[in-house]
This record gives C-alpha cells, structure tokens and sequence, in this order.
C-alpha cells in the first residue's frame, strides 16, 4: 500500500501563486507515477499534472499549461505543484495522487481545498 500525505492548500488571491507538496511511502516502487486531480461539486474528477518518473516526463491539462509546473524531490519521494496566475476557476479540492497510469491512478490522498478569490 502507498499512503499519500499533502499540504499547501489554502486561500489566495486571483493573480497570485501557491505550492502544493505530497509526499508518498509505503510500497512506492509500485508506483511509476505521481501527480494531481482536482474536482469540485457535482463535476467528475479532473486531471491536472501528472510526472512519470522514469525520465521525468511531465503531462498537464490544457487549462493549467503555462501556470502550473510539476517538480519533484527523488530522495524524499515528493512531488510538488507550483501553481502561478491563479484564476478563480482553480477553486477545488486537489488530490495527490499516484499509480502505474497517469490518468488512472491507483493511490489517492485525502484531499486538500484551493480557493482562490477574485
């Protein structure tokens, strides 16, 4: 089993910047990727960036290209997402998560809220 813990989620206003980091243990070899969803109420669960870590390719949706940057700590099996010129339509609850498919992951974390006002 791999156990995901966040954090950095929180308040910002539109324009600015937050950092979220995941740190994953456990049966990590197991798991060939990392990398977040977002979901809000009464939305499916969206992809946002994932990084695969044999080459450290990354992968981002289309709405946070250019904003969003994925980076990653191999030593303390952490990923992290720099998130800049945040808009309002990033308000939701973003999910760490990791597994062998980017897209399909098989681990989650708990969940951390980003709210960004205008």
């Amino acid at each position: 089993q791999v156990q995901l813990v966040e954090s950095g989620g929180g308040l910002v206003q539109a324009g600015g910047s937050l950092r979220l980091s995941c740190a994953a243990s456990g049966r990590t070899f197991s798991s060939s990727a990392m990398g977040w969803f977002r979901q809000t109420p009464g939305k499916e669960r969206e992809f946002v960036a994932a990084i695969i870590w044999s080459g450290g390719n990354t992968l981002y949706a289309d709405s946070v290209k250019g904003r969003f940057t994925l980076s990653r700590d191999n030593a303390k099996n952490t990923v992290y997402l720099q998130m800049s010129s945040l808009k309002p339509e990033d308000t939701a609850v973003y999910y760490c998560a990791a597994g062998v498919s980017p897209r399909d992951p098989r681990y989650w974390g708990q969940g951390t809220q980003v709210t960004v006002s205008s």
